[in-house]
């Protein structure tokens, strides 16, 4: 027979041990509930959230555009996909009006590059050419500046054949273009002065507006990284034929009346030679008959 002392003890055991049992249960039972509230709470606010990622990553590539075409998601990743599409092979835009195909007939004038610009940003290493100089001298070219100012090494490449493009138009050294925007902008196509310059090339929209009516959005495209090269390069290349040196011309591009620029084209010039050190270009090309 069991004592009378013993049975206590077993029922205190059992006791405790059935406690233990039922608060592990209480504490999983908790966990689950948190678990399966985590679970709902994804359900219901990740596809917004998604959606919500996608429209505004398709707003920013839309404003970057460079001509008045809206493209869709479809669109965006056939040229991210197809480095070498052409616009014209994308699905047909709508009917645009009178004055949006007078602004596409001259932004297409204008020739964002090659391909265009988004067009150039899958571009691959193997692929990546620039007019007049090695495929080595390029990729040198685009490490240095992605390295330096820390942007994406293909988004650099674009802006290198943007560049290249639009100073050949310009009879300018491309590598002087480069030196400009490096000391102006550090490579910030949004960057704005305490003046009101904006982008690469710190161009004064409101001075120069007449200059960007061929572009989408008018003076708002000066923060479109191709167009803000386009107006950039002309007012440089003006600048140098007014003042009839390099040199002179830069006093004039950062706005100095006298021949005290206050070291601006100096700090252009020694940009350019450390550009072309870095990437193994000889300097003297390209520079028109301005010297």
């Amino acid at each position: 027979m069991t004592s009378a002392t013993s049975r206590p003890v077993a029922v205190r055991y059992f006791g405790s041990v059935y406690r233990t049992a039922l608060d592990i249960v209480h504490l999983m039972v908790s966990y689950l509930g948190i678990a399966v509230l985590v679970a709902v709470l994804a359900a219901a606010l990740l596809p917004a959230i998604r959606d919500q990622i996608r429209v505004i990553h398709q707003a920013s590539l839309n404003a970057l555009m460079p001509d008045s075409t809206v493209m869709s998601d479809k669109d965006l990743l056939t040229i991210f996909n197809s480095p070498h599409v052409l616009t014209g092979e994308l699905a047909s835009p709508p009917a645009a009006s009178p004055e949006q195909q007078r602004n596409s007939a001259l932004t297409t004038e204008l020739d964002y590059t090659d391909q265009g610009f988004f067009a150039n940003l899958g571009i691959s290493d193997s692929q990546f050419t620039v007019p007049g100089i090695s495929n080595g001298q390029a990729l040198a070219l685009r490490e240095y500046v992605a390295r330096k100012f820390k942007i994406a090494r293909n988004v650099t490449g674009a802006l290198i054949r943007a560049v290249y493009s639009v100073a050949e138009k310009q009879e300018l050294d491309p590598i002087l273009m480069l030196g400009v925007i490096a000391i102006e902008s550090r490579y910030n196509p949004f960057a704005e002065s305490h003046v009101g310059a904006q982008g690469l090339m710190q161009v004064m929209p409101k001075v120069h507006a007449e200059k960007f009516d061929v572009f989408h959005g008018g003076v708002l495209s000066a923060l479109n990284p191709v167009a803000n090269i386009h107006v950039g390069a002309k007012i440089l290349h003006d600048c140098i034929a007014r003042r009839g040196s390099v040199d002179r011309g830069l006093g004039c591009y950062v706005g100095a009346i006298g021949p005290n620029d206050g070291g601006y084209a100096e700090k252009v010039q020694a940009e350019r030679r450390r550009i072309a050190l870095e990437s193994g270009i000889a300097l003297g090309r390209n520079l028109g008959k301005y010297q």
